[in-house]
């Protein structure tokens, strides 16, 4: 029996992570003869762990249509760190069985650097146990953080919409800041990452001076020079427009904004830097401040899809089956650059050189006072939003598509 494709999301998802399933799945009808089922876990790992595979099959193929173009992880997500197998074995040996069980010789998993380790840990237990397996990583992650890829699919989409809505909101706090509001302050994600943050800096000087200061997780953050600054910038401009990653530290290297509680991978639960912030100048330089956080608003804006990444995420998909006919293994699909046609064009790299690896915003990407973003930086970030790629449109609302995600019946006790 031709062996079946077990394919999974994991991690906080992204605007486009369905466009790679997209990818993953057109590639597969094209070349159905080389394999059996296209089976989709339920909530990521936690499909293969629980025995809940989802045969996408037996989905209606207008609904599949509409992946491309759909927020959201379509067939779950999940944040489950496997520990090393040598101390988890029952988890290990749990997955093994249900591939055994239903015939699973691929193994395609979707996320970010913590999904390749868990790739790649996978792949090890299976050779050791002697079942042959093929395991493919794929980049997903708005935070554009994944080592040895030029961009990892889901962050072009991000900056776009977190540039536009800089954009806008700068528009409407100048407007007012005469008698009313003089600061705006936008949280956005990214832990150790400034990416997100640095995406806003496209627009400078495009109708107005914002964002007047930036916020990066690089750069620790001084209260007095953030506050002199602010200062200064209302006095030139009338406003001043701030966007800062929730991942800003301290020079005790302390987040400003963290919580107790931590999440399965051990991450302290970041948010609320902006209303810091805003109480900060309130206090101290007595204005009038409003404050967003875009949050997953930010990870979910699909309806300002940008074409460049869209095109990146269903690449990638549609790479990770050519991968497996060539007989690959232990290897995440990387981008790496773009071709005329407007293609992105893939390659691979091996598991071990990403798995757990953060890329951070380079030393030439920030300006030399730490608060916005260089010319280099910004060509880079406006590759990645390029062109328009909207969802239909039916109602007066986004049609996206409903699966009903029917899990297939279980084989073990």
């Amino acid at each position: 029996m031709k062996k079946n494709i077990f394919y999974a999301q994991s991690g906080g998802v992204t605007p486009v992570i369905n466009a790679t399933a997209s990818g993953i799945y057109d590639n597969y009808k094209k070349n159905k003869k080389s394999f059996g089922k296209l089976l989709i876990g339920k909530n990521g790992i936690a499909g293969a762990i629980n025995e809940e595979l989802i045969d996408l099959n037996k989905e209606s193929k207008k609904e599949i249509s509409k992946l491309i173009h759909t927020p959201g992880g379509a067939f779950g997500s999940c944040r489950i760190k496997l520990s090393d197998y040598k101390n988890n074995k029952n988890e290990y040996e749990k997955i093994l069985n249900v591939f055994k069980k239903h015939n699973i010789g691929y193994f395609l998993y979707n996320g970010g650097g913590d999904s390749q380790d868990t790739t790649l840990k996978i792949s090890k237990f299976f050779n050791q146990q002697g079942f042959k397996i093929q395991c493919i990583g794929l980049p997903k992650t708005i935070d554009n953080d994944l080592e040895e890829t030029y961009s990892c699919p889901g962050f072009g989409t991000v900056a776009k919409y977190i540039a536009t809505s800089t954009l806008e909101a700068s528009l409407d706090v100048a407007s007012m800041s005469k008698s009313s509001t003089k600061v705006f302050i936008l949280e956005v994600m990214g832990r150790h990452a400034g990416w997100l943050a640095a995406s806003s800096g496209v627009i400078k000087n495009l109708n107005n001076s914002a964002p007047h200061l930036i916020l990066f997780p690089e750069i620790k953050f001084n209260q007095s020079d953030f506050l002199n600054r602010t200062q200064q910038a209302i006095k030139e401009n009338g406003f001043c427009v701030v966007v800062a990653s929730e991942g800003i530290r301290d020079y005790k290297n302390r987040f400003i904004s963290a919580s107790a509680q931590k999440d399965s991978f051990g991450h302290a639960h970041l948010g609320g830097v902006a209303p810091i912030l805003a109480k900060l100048i309130t206090d101290k330089l007595k204005y009038k401040v409003h404050w967003a956080v875009a949050d997953y608003l930010q990870r979910a804006s699909r309806h300002l899809g940008s074409s460049s990444d869209v095109r990146q995420a269903y690449e990638v998909g549609f790479q990770s089956i050519n991968l497996l006919l060539s007989g690959a293994s232990d290897v995440m699909v990387t981008v790496k650059s773009k071709a005329r046609n407007g293609k992105w064009l893939t390659g691979s790299v091996n598991l071990a050189r990403v798995a757990n690896k953060e890329r951070i915003l380079p030393n030439n990407f920030i300006t030399k006072d730490g608060y916005n973003i260089t010319s280099i930086c910004k060509k880079y970030i406006l590759s990645l939003i390029d062109g328009e790629d909207y969802p239909p449109f039916k109602n007066g609302l986004p049609d996206y598509a409903k699966l009903k995600l029917n899990i297939l019946e279980k084989k073990l006790k």
